[in-house]
């Protein structure tokens, strides 16, 4: 035996390449189509829309205000979306479409109170806070 033609014959190399190749694209497509058929890989999470909201508020008594709150800019916001704003003296939804010039109205909130626009998915899973407030003190 030759020890030069030992180490110079690159013949093996060529196959023990290929399988590792073949086995890391076998394992690569494995994880794949799992994580879609067990529905990892094609959830998206809805995210909320972007939009701006304006709070007006007319004095009622010393105590109270009548809080409005005018959808001002950004994205429109579907029917099978639920807009509200919410107050602890109650939640008036917007009507239909949700875009510019579109208003909601609570009446009698009290003084230094928090109000909030809150979106709602059609789904009813997700929902977030678009705008926050508070009734002047």
């Amino acid at each position: 035996m030759n020890v030069h033609e030992l180490f110079t014959e690159e013949r093996a190399v060529s196959p023990v390449i290929g399988v590792i190749l073949m086995v890391a694209i076998t394992v690569i497509l494995a994880a794949v189509v799992g994580s879609f058929v067990f529905g990892i890989g094609g959830q998206v999470q809805p995210s909320s829309p972007n939009a701006n909201f304006q709070f007006d508020y007319s004095a009622n008594t010393s105590t109270t205000y009548d809080v409005t709150a005018r959808h001002s800019g950004g994205d429109t916001i579907p029917t099978s979306e639920t807009v509200r704003l919410a107050t602890p003296a109650g939640n008036e939804e917007f009507a239909g479409d949700v875009s510019a010039g579109k208003t909601a109205t609570v009446f009698d909130v009290g003084a230094d109170t928090t109000v909030r626009v809150i979106w709602v998915s059609g789904n009813g899973e997700d929902s977030a806070v678009l705008a926050e407030d508070s009734t002047p003190s």
